[in-house]
């Protein structure tokens, strides 16, 4: 499968290009428990940290269980996970992922108890609670079982609460800095030139490929938020370095309008070999006192194609021409990674080449 993209066949918002830095989410993990599985659950002898944590929560509602060989299936380990929105208050909802930890076959039916959610920091910023809604579904029989999606992971619709805000005054800056998604050196200068017009005076500055710095102008002094909002809206063609990329795994190809290639002369030529087994029984005659026999029969086909021919690729050609060129070939994505690999080789393909 080939693919091919323009790198700057149209304008784009700086909002869609940039961050504004420190404007951004964070993300949150937490360990906790699902209850009310119907037998799917872990089993307490092979996941000793659910019965560890099942005993300590018991003990922390007032229920002594150490002296107890506990054997519920009902229960199950989990992973929750979630990403704070930036400016989140205090009561916010927010969504969670829960993901089982240990061998629960199924989540489904469960209920997440209270679970505490922190940051890098190790700090608490949201609880998370509520019932597990998954996209899958497990069931098994004596002799059979199906299992369709993921049914050991699910989502919890608003079932984070935010108990805690990052602390960050957009307010009380002076200077903005543009976090460049696709770092490129055009395109920072393009940013910096477009806000300064905007503005009517020199106040952005590309600082690298991928950060512009924006000081704020005195007529948007107390007011950033109008600035960011002009800022964002503003219109800018981005532009990006010739790249063909390449998942050898799944045969697709990618490539961008600015690739180019210089003369060159390309071959390709099919060596397919085929074994054929065809194994014959030898049955002896009766009353010989033999054995029935397998005699291996192999049969071998080498069919070189005697069609291929060298085909010149003229130079500085398109990409919609190099395409054409190599489908005329009558070779696949395949053929078609190894032709573009041995011409980056040849140094006659003006790109560089990303292997996934």
């Amino acid at each position: 499968m080939t693919l091919l993209t323009t790198a700057a066949l149209s304008a784009s918002r700086i909002k869609d290009i940039a961050d504004f830095e420190g404007i951004r989410e964070n993300q949150l993990i937490g360990y906790g428990l699902v209850v009310g599985l119907n037998g799917t659950g872990d089993g307490l002898r092979n996941a000793p940290f659910t019965r560890q944590s099942l005993q300590a929560m018991l003990e922390r509602l007032g229920v002594n269980t150490r002296d107890v060989d506990l054997n519920t299936n009902t229960v199950a380990a989990v992973m929750v996970t979630a990403n704070l929105p930036p400016f989140s208050t205090q009561g916010t909802r927010i969504d969670v992922s829960v993901s089982a930890l240990g061998n629960a076959a199924s989540l489904q039916g469960g209920t997440l108890l209270v679970t505490p959610l922190v940051g890098a920091d190790g700090e608490v910023y949201a609880i998370a609670q509520g019932s597990v809604a998954i996209g899958g579904f497990s069931a098994q029989a004596d002799a059979a079982s199906v299992v369709r999606g993921v049914p050991t992971a699910g989502r919890i619709a608003n079932g984070g609460l935010v108990e805690r805000e990052v602390e960050f005054k957009l307010a009380s800056l002076t200077t903005l800095r543009l976090a460049l998604r696709n770092p490129d050196l055009t395109t920072s200068r393009r940013i910096a030139l477009s806000i300064n017009e905007l503005i009517g005076m020199p106040t952005a500055e590309p600082l690298d490929p991928g950060t512009v710095r924006i000081d704020l102008p005195r007529e948007y002094d107390g007011n950033i938020v109008d600035l960011l909002t002009d800022i964002e809206q503003l219109i800018v063609e981005p532009d990006l370095a010739a790249r063909v990329v390449i998942d050898e795994n799944s045969g697709i190809i990618v490539m961008g309008q600015d690739v180019k290639v210089s003369m060159v002369a390309v071959a390709q030529g099919n060596l397919t070999v085929t074994i054929a087994e065809t194994p014959e029984v030898s049955q002896p005659l009766p009353f010989a006192n033999g054995q029935t026999a397998i005699v291996p029969r192999s049969e071998l086909f080498v069919n070189d194609d005697p069609d291929a021919k060298l085909a010149i690729v003229p130079e500085a050609v398109t990409l919609k021409q190099l395409v054409d060129g190599l489908n005329a070939l009558g070779i696949g994505p395949r053929d078609m990674i190894s032709i573009l690999q041995a011409i980056k080789a040849s140094g006659a393909l003006q790109a560089d080449i990303e292997v996934l």
